[in-house]
């Protein structure tokens, strides 16, 4: 579901009140001889995942989409007999873990916890997250293959205890299903399935319960949707907004409508172009648009963002209108409003905030520097 921004302005400053701590679940999960519910920890915004505890400190996760459950154990606690063979136990602490969802990276960094992984999907240099490149190029995480052709040898000899992949995963069903059989639990995250920025940042308390820090994912997750709050108080700027790509094949590359880029733009006073952008039959963020659709769609709208994480950087006008020469009829190119972001930008899953606060700048400020994620095109 679409969060507008008035729904954000409305809902913002409950959840800042609201986020410590964990309670009562309204329906209460089934309490068997082995497993007593406790208690539910509330999520404000992600809906892809759900988190039951029981006493003695056992916490079910729930993947909402697929059905898939995940029983994280304490260390010392005692095995539960009687559970489902459909329910796969995690005991703490989780060691020697395969990610291969670059997304999730960022939140480990947040929660301290670079130590549990030991595998990469990505090799060094696909890495733009410094401490995650540095600890491959250590040595302390070495790569064991892209999703759909893992060195499983290098992973047995690792002693994986836990396979983190995204949904890539299920276009080679057959390489989960290898990982499975040879003992490896394989976790198909989906916070890329989230309506929204604050939904997909709400991920760090599912990693920060697999990781035993719970703690330290509430206080990070309150700590940044905290920071969101002066915006609670200010209108819509007014200012008409795009963020898009050009294609190899001359199309334009532009998130739908209900997309969480779309709803950042939102956040942050602008009003996106697309945002009746729409279409059936997949569950892709993005679509390719006509340049003469996306010329309708656009060429008044005040700022343009161009995403460099899919063709490449643009530093100059001169190459943005080398790549589309009907950019250069475009009002924002003729202002000298357009940015582009930082290669960086989708693996740093907890900087969406920090997104949010560049964009609100570019709406209100003339010419802001020392950007975060985005660099004037000049």
């Amino acid at each position: 579901m679409k969060l507008t921004r008035q729904q954000f302005l409305r809902v913002l400053p409950v959840t800042v009140l609201a986020l410590s701590g964990c309670a009562a679940s309204e329906t209460a999960p089934a309490s068997t001889e082995e497993l007593v519910f406790d208690h539910a920890c509330p999520l404000d915004y992600a809906t892809q995942f759900t988190a039951d505890c029981y006493e003695g400190g056992y916490t079910m996760l729930t993947l909402t989409e697929s059905g898939e459950q995940f029983l994280v154990a304490p260390e010392d606690a005692a095995a539960v007999e009687g559970l489902p063979e459909s329910v796969t136990v995690l005991r703490q602490p989780i060691r020697n873990i395969y990610l291969v969802s670059t997304s999730v990276m960022d939140l480990f960094l947040a929660l301290d916890g670079l130590d549990s992984v030991t595998l990469s999907g990505t090799q060094a240099e696909g890495w733009y997250l410094d401490e995650a490149r540095a600890a491959m190029e250590d040595g302390r995480i070495a790569y064991a293959g892209k999703y759909s052709a893992p060195d499983y040898e290098k992973i047995l000899a690792a002693n994986c205890g836990l396979a983190i992949e995204n949904t890539m995963i299920y276009h080679t069903p057959e390489v989960k299903e290898q990982l499975e059989r040879f003992g490896i639990p394989v976790l198909v995250e989906r916070s890329s399935y989230e309506s929204g920025p604050l939904a997909r940042l709400e991920w760090l308390k599912f990693w920060g319960i697999l990781l035993g820090k719970e703690e330290l994912a509430e206080q990070e997750f309150a700590r940044q949707v905290e920071r969101l709050a002066p915006l609670a108080g200010q209108a819509s700027t007014g200012k008409r907004c795009a963020f898009f790509s050009i294609t190899a094949n001359n199309l334009a590359n532009v998130r739908k409508g209900g997309d969480y880029v779309a709803q950042m733009i939102e956040m942050a006073g602008g009003d996106y172009v697309f945002a009746d952008l729409t279409d059936n039959g997949n569950n892709l963020s993005t679509m390719n648009l006509p340049l003469e659709d996306f010329y309708a769609g656009a060429k008044d709208a005040d700022v343009l963002l161009y995403n460099s994480t899919i063709e490449g950087v643009v530093h100059t006008t001169e190459e943005l209108v080398a790549k589309c020469p009907l950019l250069a009829e475009f009002k924002a190119v003729q202002s000298g409003s357009v940015w582009c972001t930082t290669q960086s930008f989708f693996q740093q899953s907890t900087a969406l905030v920090d997104f949010v606060l560049d964009l609100h700048r570019v709406f209100t400020e003339n010419d802001p520097a020392d950007l975060q994620f985005l660099r004037k095109v000049e």
